[in-house]
């Protein structure tokens, strides 16, 4: 039975205190919790094993073959900010991402920081548009 939460924070500790007995949670809200034994973890839904919970599967190790649902975050920009400001946010957001407090406060929470161009991230939300609008598309869901 599908039971619908307005956010992961009530849905994990129903969990953890029993009436719910499987979810799927963004890692960084997870992570702690598998790490401590509250809740166990199954596999994750990336195309790769996570480097915070390296010995759980991924969903396709685990019999799902092509499986592959990942969340992630960006920085975006109004379209007609110039190239050369967009290289340079660009630059130092990466400089950030890639500094060891900043990996160090990822890790903790169990979330990998991306190092990519724009052209990258650009590339990544075309493949996810398209990728979900037929997820969307085969469902048949409507929106209300």
């Amino acid at each position: 039975m599908h039971v619908p939460y307005k956010g992961g924070a009530a849905g994990i500790a129903d969990l953890i205190s029993g009436p719910v007995h499987l979810m799927m949670e963004s890692q960084n809200s997870i992570t702690p919790h598998a790490r401590s034994g509250r809740v166990r973890g199954l596999a994750v839904t990336g195309a790769k094993r996570s480097s915070a919970l390296p010995d759980l599967p991924t969903i396709a190790e685990a019999g799902v073959p092509g499986y592959e649902a990942s969340t992630w975050n960006g920085i975006v920009a109004p379209a007609g900010v110039p190239k050369g400001i967009v290289t340079k946010l660009n630059a130092e957001i990466n400089k950030v991402l890639n500094s060891t407090t900043i990996k160090e406060r990822f890790a903790a929470i169990g979330a990998e920081p991306a190092i990519v161009t724009p052209e990258q991230f650009r590339d990544l939300i075309r493949r996810e548009n398209v990728k979900w609008a037929e997820v969307v598309k085969r469902s048949g869901a409507k929106i209300d």
